[in-house]
């Protein structure tokens, strides 16, 4: 082709381009050439040339282009991201708040079909709902399959309507609850309306209720039958069991004491068989009485009620318990800490008690109550550091408990609280400890056991005296036992003898007596006081040193009959009771057995003048 002809030739090329619909982009028109004049044919080697310089400078313009729709499209994107991460945002604080917002449900009979968040007019939403939900129940018995609702769309809001009748008007605030437009919120209310009164309907349809009605007779025959099962096969397990006892239950026991005998065995297992089939037959029947309730339409939700009254506590509980393990592990390392703690208190004290450790000014009988009020302390301190884990410590009630039985434990234990501090007093000061002879007020006994609240004896007469620590505390204790292992016991009666037997005689007498005796010690010697010189006769107290506090009364016996004897073999009247004494030739006091064949015993008459003033103690 001739230089000439390459003129009208891209006239001819360029007039597509310049006659392609405006609407065609820049990009697409240069396409559209470029293509055209890769497909135009050239002979002549210039215009090849200037077809390939061209098609180069169309390659330049579309690479231009492109760089600019693809600035544009970066552009565009951006925009569009932020826009839709607005978007987003704004959904997600709509969804939040209508998650927290208390919506006015429409209802028709029982059911809830929607929801109402905002007020139109004057109008609040619950006013709004009820107006719906009279409009829509008022509909019911007009309403039939071939009617439909309808939704006309108005600039400020969509109308659901009914023949000539407005059920609703949903507004763009409607719309913005549901994230979505004005319409479509419509649309799917009237669905929900339509379905619901269509559901209602059939509830109504008589063959309908009698299907129902057969398939709740046929639930309850089947649980019937299920609990007749239930039984029967209880009553064969237990004549089972009673059977095969004698092979199967034997007597639990450990050497000679016997837990649980093969009766009480077979006792325990018919109640733990009685508590299975009562678990069965309430889980068969929890289990059933919801699918008794969705038959019918309006007991569906007695069904959902009945499950949650059950579900809801156990839930609760399990929610509880697991939310509660994290302060029961802390609760378990405090007590392992504070047992192994006291175990180590124990071992000290211990150690101290078999006088392998020992310190300086602390008595080995301090050792066990020492241990026990610091166990004690421990223990409380133990609970101190608990008691907020414990469930429910914060509560108003648990805290009200808690006050109440303070008060009560103040008011009511005053005197356990003053026989504890002198039980503590008492540890201390050590009058007495047990197996100890003491004497309390009038009360004589051997020690048998010593606690914070009482002290109990045991007297000579088998008799155990409990006697307030208090008491013991404001009293005056005698212990007879605590120097009578060391230095011995010193022992006293006394004996009155008239002025015509010599004092060195009695003495005499006297010591002889107290050697004769089992318990009375040779070293220290025994030894007589004269206390008194009465009208009538001479007081003569011997006293002896014993050991053996425990037998006082014992030893005493014995030394009175010592004395007896020995004043009876010496020819020594003891003139107590009191005597006077005529010598006219009647018998002496002393019995016959003593007196000598030879012995010329004066004559006297006895007149009994006072009663018995004999001073001894047992």
């Amino acid at each position: 082709m001739k230089k000439r002809q390459i003129l009208p030739f891209l006239a001819l090329l360029f007039a597509p381009l310049l006659s392609t619909a405006q609407n065609d982009s820049i990009y697409e028109r240069l396409i559209h050439f470029k293509k055209l004049v890769e497909n135009a044919g050239f002979t002549d080697e210039a215009d090849s040339l200037q077809k390939t310089d061209l098609i180069t400078h169309i390659n330049t313009l579309i690479e231009y282009e492109s760089s600019l729709m693809t600035l544009s499209q970066t552009a565009t994107a951006e925009e569009m991201r932020d826009t839709e991460t607005k978007e987003a945002e704004l959904i997600s604080g709509l969804q939040s708040l209508k998650k927290k917002a208390a919506g006015v449900p429409v209802i028709l009979f029982k059911d809830t079909l929607f929801h109402i968040y905002t007020g139109t007019g004057n109008l609040t939403a619950d006013e709004r709902a009820a107006n719906i939900t009279r409009r829509i129940n008022n509909i019911y018995d007009d309403f039939t399959l071939k009617d439909s609702l309808i939704v006309l769309n108005t600039e400020r809001s969509a109308d659901i309507v009914f023949h000539d009748i407005i059920l609703m008007s949903v507004t763009n605030e409607d719309a913005a609850w549901e994230f979505s437009s004005k319409e479509n919120v419509a649309q799917e209310y009237v669905k929900i309306i339509t379905a619901s009164i269509v559901d209602e309907k059939e509830k109504d349809n008589i063959t309908l209720f009698l299907i129902r009605v057969g398939l709740v007779i046929l639930v309850i025959t089947g649980i019937y039958l299920l609990i007749w099962g239930i039984n029967k096969g209880h009553r064969r397990m237990t004549r089972f069991i009673t059977r095969n006892k004698d092979k199967w239950l034997k007597n639990l026991a450990y050497k000679d004491y016997t837990f649980l005998s093969a009766e009480q065995e077979l006792r325990l297992v018919f109640v733990l068989f009685n508590l299975l089939k009562w678990f069965m037959i309430l889980m068969s029947l929890y289990l059933v009485l919801p699918l008794v309730f969705s038959i019918f339409p309006f007991t569906r939700g007695w069904a959902n009620i009945l499950f949650k009254l059950v579900w809801s506590p156990f839930k609760g509980i399990f929610i509880g318990i697991w939310d509660y393990i994290p302060n029961l592990f802390t609760i378990l390392v405090i007590y392992l800490v504070m047992k192994y703690f006291i175990r180590f208190v124990k071992y000290i004290f211990s150690e101290i008690e078999s006088e392998k450790l020992k310190i300086s000014g602390f008595h080995i009988d301090w050792a066990q109550p020492t241990y026990s009020i610091i166990r004690f302390l421990l223990y409380a301190f133990m609970f101190i550091l608990i008691f907020p884990y414990l469930p429910g410590s914060d509560s108003e009630i648990f805290r009200g408990v808690s006050v109440f039985l303070g008060i009560l434990f103040s008011l009511g234990s005053s005197t356990a609280i003053s026989n504890m501090i002198a039980g503590l007093v008492i540890t201390y000061m050590r009058p007495f400890k047990i197996g100890d002879r003491i004497k309390i007020g009038d009360m004589t006994g051997d020690v048998m056991e010593k606690t914070l609240l009482v002290t109990r004896l045991k007297t000579v007469k088998n008799e155990e005296i409990t006697i307030p620590n208090a008491s013991v505390l404001s009293g005056n204790t005698v212990n007879y036992s605590v120097h009578a292992r060391e230095e011995g016991l010193i022992i006293h009666t006394t004996v009155t003898i008239g002025y015509d037997v010599p004092w060195k005689h009695m003495h005499e007498a006297l010591i002889e007596a107290a050697a004769r005796t089992a318990a009375v010690l040779k070293n220290p010697e025994p030894f007589v006081l004269q206390t008194a010189l009465d009208d009538f006769y001479v007081s003569y107290q011997l006293n002896a040193f014993t050991r053996e506090a425990q037998r006082q009364a014992f030893v005493y016996s014995d030394l009175h009959k010592h004395i007896q004897d020995v004043c009876n073999e010496r020819g020594i009247e003891i003139l107590s009771p009191h005597y006077r004494a005529q010598r006219d030739g009647n018998m002496t006091t002393i019995p016959a057995d003593y007196l000598k064949p030879d012995y010329d015993a004066p004559s006297f008459r006895v007149e009994n003048r006072t009663q018995n003033d004999a001073k001894h103690d047992i």
